[in-house]
């Protein structure tokens, strides 16, 4: 039997039902339904109403888009859903987690037949504004639905099916909103509900790996927060409590609650929350216990003026200084003057002007940080350049790309920057150009390294969606990039 025949047979068969139970005579559809009918009757709705209500203007509408995070996945879901939902005369719809339409495509007939009963955006499709609908349903249920003929409770309409799952944030698993594909009962195929949950599990696929780039950059940026509890037990925590990262702590559950600055570990120590700029720090303050090395904070990356924190105190820093704490960062065994000098100077180094260097750097960082024979420093040394240096070796591309702001001390012409710099920008590109990420592709190309890299820029515009609008700016970019080769 055609599709279409059995679509037909069925409705009329729903069609009996419907008017049975309505009518009071008996009769009951399968228990989902009845389910929902009973939910949708309670919130009042109309059998015979004629439109579902409309809650928002178009402006208001792109507004909701611009903020909502399924924006960030439509691309995926047009190119899973809509050309399908073409061919087969049905409309793609995505609503929020209230079950207003955000976003309905589809050819401009059918668009035509759902605008006459407001399946279109602005309008509201929870059960108790539409009745029984497969976008609402499923996101009262939180599962996939289909909805078939006089399965909705409107009566006007039974001339539709459709199928929709919900899709939630991989992040805190609130509800986002609801996939939906929706057709004339003439349309209907079987595979409708199977393509809508394969559609969503892929957008919540998608919504992960964004996470997983977010949490790896806010790592990065945060990082030296953690560190400088110089080993006293902490956390750092993404803005909606989940632990990213930790100094020695002990058990602690995957989420922290960040609505309270104070609360009780499981252990039954006191932790304390710290709203960073991004995300919050746990500290567990200890009393007693053996004394910590000073922490030596080094930014170096893609400034001309390097800075320098010593327990949180900021250090005046002059370029040869700060060549010098690059070329102790990268040899903790410590260099003699010697070793120093052919680093700092080439061939023509002078051990003597080393130590000269090294007597101002020893007075601007206080007693007992910076030890002789051989130089080396007596720190908990945390660099930009050490993290990505080490993600680069550990083969984490988006580790490395999302620490690499730019050259290590552009200015400097020191043998041990200049070769230390050139491996950094190898070790990065080939990280990110093998990997072929969207994002890490991007971020690398927002860098003065990568900007006019044609090969990362030719790789990118490759990577992303032709709707994404970051990809014309990619495409001039490369343009750009080709003439000047």
């Amino acid at each position: 039997m055609h599709p279409a025949d059995d679509a037909q047979r069925r409705s009329r068969a729903l069609s009996r039902v419907y008017d049975s139970v309505l009518s009071g005579v008996g009769g009951e559809p399968r228990p989902v339904i009845s389910e929902s009918w009973h939910r949708s009757l309670a919130a009042r709705v109309d059998p015979e109403q004629r439109v579902a209500p409309v809650v928002y203007e178009a402006s208001q509408v792109v507004d909701l888009r611009d903020a909502h995070p399924l924006a960030s996945v439509l691309p995926l879901l047009r190119e899973t859903l809509v050309s399908i939902a073409d061919e087969a005369m049905h409309v793609m719809i995505i609503t929020d987690a209230d079950g207003n339409v955000l976003w309905c495509e589809g050819e401009s007939g059918i668009r035509r037949a759902a605008d006459r009963v407001h399946l279109t955006e602005g309008a509201q499709w929870s059960e108790s504004a539409s009745g029984t609908n497969a976008m609402g349903t499923a996101l009262a249920l939180g599962k996939p639905v289909t909805v078939h003929s006089a399965e909705h409770l409107v009566r006007a309409y039974h001339g539709w099916t459709c199928a929709a799952s919900p899709v939630r944030d991989p992040d805190t698993g609130r509800m986002l909103g609801a996939v939906d594909i929706s057709g004339p009962l003439r349309t209907v195929h079987p595979a409708m509900g199977a393509l809508v949950s394969a559609a969503a599990r892929l957008a919540e696929g998608q919504l992960q790996v964004q996470v997983a780039t977010r949490d790896e950059r806010l790592r990065a940026r945060n990082m030296r927060h953690l560190t400088a509890l110089r080993g006293e037990p902490g956390a750092l925590l993404s803005p909606t409590g989940r632990v990213l990262a930790t100094e020695p702590l002990g058990m602690l559950p995957n989420r922290i609650p960040v609505a309270v600055d104070r609360l009780v570990l499981p252990d039954g120590r006191i932790g304390v929350l710290e709203a960073l700029a991004e995300g919050y720090l746990l500290r567990v303050p200890r009393t007693g216990g053996p004394a910590r090395k000073p922490l030596l904070s080094l930014d170096f990356l893609g400034t001309d003026h390097p800075v320098a924190e010593l327990d949180g105190r900021r250090l005046p820093l002059s370029l040869r200084h700060a060549e010098i704490l690059t070329a102790l960062a990268l040899h903790p065994a410590g260099l003699t003057a010697e070793q120093l000098a052919l680093r700092l100077y080439g061939d023509r180094g002078n051990p003597t002007t080393v130590r000269a260097e090294m007597h101002r750097l020893r007075a601007q960082l206080g007693d007992g940080v910076l030890l002789t024979r051989p130089y080396r420093l007596l720190a908990d040394v945390r660099g930009d350049f050490v993290a990505v240096r080490k993600a680069v070796r550990g083969g984490d591309a988006t580790a490395a790309v999302a620490g690499y702001r730019g050259a290590l001390l552009p200015r400097s012409e020191a043998p041990v920057v200049c070769e230390e710099r050139e491996d950094l920008l190898a070790g990065v590109r080939r990280a990110v150009i093998s990997r072929g990420d969207a994002e890490s592709l991007w971020e690398f190309t927002r860098t003065d390294d990568g900007r006019d890299d044609a090969e990362a820029l030719d790789r990118l515009a490759g990577a992303l969606p032709r709707e994404d609008l970051r990809r014309e700016l990619v495409v001039a970019q490369l343009r750009r990039a080709l003439a000047d080769d």
